[in-house]
């Protein structure tokens, strides 16, 4: 049975389709993909991701554990500032990808992937054990609400008593939308500038609503997980199950600047991840582009310049609604990794022809 998201009835009442997501019960589309995609793009989406999780992480040595925990540098990020990351096992696969947000001194919360949650909790906990801190799954106190698109701060202004200019991105804040107390984040999975609101899941369809209310004039849409794929994958970003995986370092997917050997200490995978960068990848993950309408998928071949030989694999693919043409990220061999090289997909079949580019597929102005 899956769990249904403090908002099912707001989902239900809009007419969304829904999905099983990691367990969760999750609107997968409201009217059209196509339209909650453009609207991200031009104007803005209202997005449910209570299915996210929320570890918090407090104590005098709250910042060792996470700097322990973790690939990056936790300790030096400053309060109110969060930081990307990825917490890796002990032969430097990749356990899951996340954000982590420092609110206080001795204050961190980590937020994990739905499917991922356990796997997280349950390695922040170990650990944390030898330092003077304290891990607790707080994802049950959360709903999470996100508005992403150029007009999400009009919007998040309308509403909210926070001063969006002092709001950097990747930076958090206490704020009030319609008199509810929640956190505030200038953070996102689309591309585009946009806001994550952390509030108790009772308080949810308030906050929903006032959001979509003050949206409606600039052009706001209930967004379903369908268009967050595919505006995530325009923009470059790893799924974890897909582009990112335990059998996968940060290396091989391209996220060495993440791995912080710098700093002090040990931390959990730190000795195979030291060896790791001294080889030469043998796959690497590229961005391909195609012609036509047909999109290579996840889990299609890739084949090389003769249309033949496998050389790789789709991880994601779509047929882009932003550029009109099909996109996708591969892991291919690493000689066929530069920028206008032509390889192939075997679409049912059938070898199309691709070329690698540079990632992301889109950037915003």
């Amino acid at each position: 049975m899956s769990t249904p998201s403090p908002l099912h009835e707001v989902h239900a009442a809009l007419g969304a389709s829904f999905t099983d997501f990691a367990g969760w019960n999750m609107p997968v589309r409201y009217s059209s993909e196509l339209a909650e995609h453009r609207a991200v793009r031009e104007a803005a989406g209202l997005f449910d991701l209570s299915h996210m999780g929320e570890i918090e992480i407090t104590g005098p040595e709250a910042a060792q554990v996470l700097d322990y925990a973790l690939i990056g540098k936790l300790s030096a990020v400053k309060v109110g500032r969060a930081r990307y990351s990825m917490l890796c096992d002990a032969d430097g696969g990749v356990l899951d990808d996340l954000v982590t947000y420092r609110l206080g001194e001795e204050r961190y919360l980590v937020v994990a992937n739905a499917a991922n949650v356990g796997v997280v909790a349950s390695a922040l906990v170990e650990r944390a054990e030898k330092f003077e801190a304290t891990v607790t799954d707080r994802s049950t106190e959360y709903a999470l609400i996100a508005v992403q698109g150029p007009k999400s701060a009009a919007i998040v202004r309308a509403v909210s008593d926070a001063d969006l200019e002092s709001l950097r991105y990747y930076a958090s804040m206490p704020a009030t939308v319609d008199g509810i107390d929640l956190l505030l984040a200038r953070t996102g999975y689309t591309g585009e500038d946009g806001f994550e609101l952390y509030c108790a899941p009772e308080q949810a369809q308030q906050v929903w609503r006032t959001l979509e209310a003050a949206g409606e004039p600039h052009g706001l849409l209930p967004a379903g997980l369908a268009c967050r794929d595919t505006l995530r994958l325009e923009a470059g970003m790893p799924l974890y199950g897909h582009e990112l995986s335990a059998r996968l370092t940060p290396f091989d997917a391209g996220f060495d600047r993440l791995v912080k050997f710098e700093k002090e200490g040990d931390f959990v995978g730190r000795a195979a991840l030291a060896e790791r960068a001294k080889q030469q990848p043998s796959r690497v993950l590229v961005g391909l582009t195609g012609t036509g309408r047909r999109a290579p998928r996840a889990g299609y071949a890739v084949l090389g310049p003769d249309g033949t030989t496998e050389i790789g694999e789709i991880t994601s693919g779509a047929l882009s609604p932003t550029l009109g043409y099909p996109i996708a990220m591969a892991y291919v061999s690493a000689e066929c990794r530069e920028p206008g090289t032509s390889l192939h997909v075997d679409v049912r079949g059938k070898a199309l022809p691709v070329e690698v580019v540079a990632l992301p597929f889109y950037q915003r102005s």
